[in-house]
């Protein structure tokens, strides 16, 4: 399969965001925390954005060092490798303050690929 481009990669990132906006719309944590489903949904979410990140070019990343890509890089091995070790509040953290950052970047990022 051939390798799919930064643009690409961004809308994956986009879509997956918009997917976890949209399953923790009016969700508490305790009601995020307590449902596997909403979990399992949230986890592999991030997972897509942990991957698709890695194929985002450095100077892009370097255009908005607001964004913690290394620790995104980094959550996606987590996810799938130590997952008895994943902590629900760190997630929701993770997705209800850095997201809403990334987005943003993504949006940037996307618009100056565009162009």
């Amino acid at each position: 399969m051939p390798d799919r481009s930064p643009l690409l990669r961004i809308h994956d990132m986009l879509k997956s965001i918009r997917g976890i906006e949209e399953a923790l719309a009016g969700v508490s944590f305790d009601d995020y925390a307590g449902s596997w489903l909403l979990r399992s949904a949230v986890e592999r979410g991030i997972e897509v954005i942990s991957e698709a990140s890695r194929h985002i070019g450095a100077n892009a990343k370097a255009r908005h060092p607001e964004v913690r890509w290394k620790d995104i890089a980094g959550i996606g091995n987590i996810l799938r490798h130590e997952y008895q070790t994943v902590d629900s509040l760190i997630i929701w953290k993770a997705v209800t303050h850095d997201l809403p950052i990334l987005k943003r970047a993504l949006l940037a990022i996307r618009a100056s690929l565009e162009r």
